[in-house]
């Protein structure tokens, strides 16, 4: 990997561990958590076989939020980069990515009544490192911003209590962006793909960019289950107006974070996700629209900070 994007989840913790209660206003409340998870394994005459590895997996996970009587305005960070590299001395294979995110989102509300707010809420999600479906590793299927999403949307939050939180949006916007020609050219990830003549020469580019218009909808629920036991959940759902409405984008996530002590910890992470836009080679040699599940299990060192 390169050396760079450490430095991409190394830069939030040393700015973080800079701030004092004191210099955060009283408005303002942040908290920060960061995650390194490890494994290794190695077999001597094992007879069932295997191969010997090392993995890691670095995660951040950072919030700051604002109210006062009428406004409230949140914003939430989340980080995470892993690997997994077979140790023999004969192999070939590169690094593999186990996970690579970026998600930011932001969301800033009126307050029109009691637990009613007229809300503007934005995201944008894309990955760090080059991807590959493995075990062919010269093909690259993603990269940075390909691909990657903008959203939009402004409509009515709904918030019952502190740890859920309900929004609806009849007017929203979500950008797909593919800054990769190959891919773009091939159409991955929705966009429209280029034109190609009978001797396989590109007459017309495809493009890099596919915007949508329709409802969008998100749920987020957050809870302590137990005393060392904490959830935090999202639910989002996405309907195109003008092109098959009835085909809805789907990303679910829930991270269980089960505390062990002030340093150790286990998380328990699942994700869902759904968009008929994206087509996928599945097992069986088929192409087309998938349900993506990914689940992640780890246990090792958690710091999190947190201002009064």
């Amino acid at each position: 990997m390169k050396k760079a994007t450490f430095f991409i989840l190394l830069l939030p913790i040393s700015a973080f561990s800079q701030v004092k209660d004191t210099l955060v206003p009283k408005k303002w409340q942040a908290e920060a958590t960061y995650n390194l998870n490890g494994t290794q394994t190695s077999f001597v005459n094992w007879s069932a076989g295997g191969r010997n590895n090392i993995s890691a997996l670095a995660s951040i996970i950072a919030s700051a939020a604002y109210s006062n009587k009428a406004i409230k305005w949140t914003n939430d960070l989340s980080l995470s980069l892993g690997g997994l590299k077979y140790l023999e001395k004969d192999s070939k294979e590169k690094l593999q990515k186990t996970d690579d995110k970026i998600d930011l989102s932001t969301n800033i509300g009126y307050k029109l009544k009691e637990h009613f707010y007229l809300s503007v809420l934005g995201g944008f999600k894309t990955q760090m490192l080059d991807g590959f479906s493995f075990p062919n590793d010269s093909v690259r299927i993603s990269t940075f911003l390909a691909p990657g999403y903008v959203s939009l949307a402004v409509g009515i939050e709904y918030t019952p209590t502190k740890d859920l939180a309900a929004f609806l949006s009849p007017m929203a916007m979500k950008l797909t962006i593919v800054n990769d020609v190959l891919l773009a050219n091939s159409g991955a990830f929705g966009v429209e793909p280029a034109t190609f003549d009978s001797f396989g020469n590109v007459v017309a580019k495809g493009k890099r960019m596919r915007e949508e218009v329709g409802a969008y909808f998100k749920l987020t629920y957050k809870k302590t289950l137990a005393k060392n036991i904490d959830l935090k959940s999202k639910v989002e759902l996405f309907s195109n107006y003008v092109v098959k409405p009835q085909n809805i984008d789907v990303n679910a996530e829930a991270i269980f974070v089960f505390k062990v002590n002030s340093l150790f910890s286990a998380s328990l992470q699942w994700n869902l996700l759904y968009d008929h836009d994206i087509q996928i080679l599945d097992a069986k040699g088929f192409t087309g629209p998938r349900t993506q599940f990914k689940s992640m299990l780890g246990l090792g060192l958690s710091y999190k900070m947190k201002s009064k």
